[in-house]
């Protein structure tokens, strides 16, 4: 059975979107291993749109299971990861103009950089994952250059997903999730860990599921999404209350 990590970078996002203090990330971290998390993801981007310093600090204090940094391969982020030491660090590519990491890394085009990085966080006892795309070339360079794990981007198939219904019967459907399946065998082969994430939600997620030797599944947006909708109404009765408790 996969494990499954819990990305809660958009908890963040609601909270940076009034400059406040809540909703707060380590809250949701405590409620997402409270629901079963393996282990819990915060992408401390360049820019800091969502997942502050001092939130990963705190994280890192508290969290009773695994946590995965994300981060960008930068000398000010190396630095940052030694200081804080997450059990994981998974390196991804940034653009400051995009939505939501957009392409896996390129391990293969960057390999000697790369190494030195691993090296240095390997040193300081973090495990090293590469989030790639399906691509052998990445795959092949990314245990050239150390990594212990590779985490296949699963928006293309994702988004294939979504534009066939579900119904694997469409070819384009069925090529991405080979894609995803033959690209989790090389990883293996190269003895590495096999991950997956992008853009998985409570359907799509299903097929990856089923692929052999997967370890970990991340998902984040999908479930902070459906937590909007599961908790809502008791929050509104929560908050219909307030006024008459006040008044007591």
């Amino acid at each position: 059975m996969a494990q499954l990590g819990v990305n809660i970078d958009h908890v963040a996002t609601i909270r940076q979107a009034r400059r406040t203090y809540e909703p707060d990330p380590v809250w949701a971290a405590v409620e997402a291993q409270l629901g079963g998390a393996d282990l819990i993801t915060v992408h401390l981007r360049e820019d800091r749109r969502h997942i502050q310093d001092h939130d990963v600090e705190r994280i890192r204090t508290m969290c009773q299971c695994n946590l995965n940094l994300e981060m960008a391969a930068t000398d000010e982020m190396v630095k940052i990861a030694k200081k804080i030491r997450p059990h994981m660090v998974t390196l991804v590519p940034e653009g400051r103009m995009e939505v939501t990491t957009e392409g896996g890394l390129n391990v293969s085009g960057n390999r000697k950089r790369l190494k030195a990085i691993v090296k240095k966080l390997n040193d300081a006892g973090i495990a090293m994952s590469a989030f790639i795309d399906a691509e052998s070339k990445q795959i092949d360079a990314s245990a050239e250059a150390g990594f212990q794990l590779c985490e296949i981007h699963t928006g293309p198939y994702a988004h294939a997903f979504h534009a066939a219904g579900g119904e694997f019967v469409c070819d384009e459907l069925a090529a991405e999730l080979k894609k995803v399946a033959d690209a989790g065998g090389r990883i293996q082969a190269a003895g590495m860990q096999f991950n997956a994430g992008h853009a998985l939600n409570y359907l799509n997620v299903q097929p990856i599921a089923r692929l052999t030797g997967k370890k970990e599944l991340h998902i984040g947006h999908a479930i902070v999404s459906r937590a909007v909708f599961t908790g809502l109404r008791e929050a509104v009765r929560e908050g219909a209350r307030a006024p008459d408790s006040a008044a007591r």
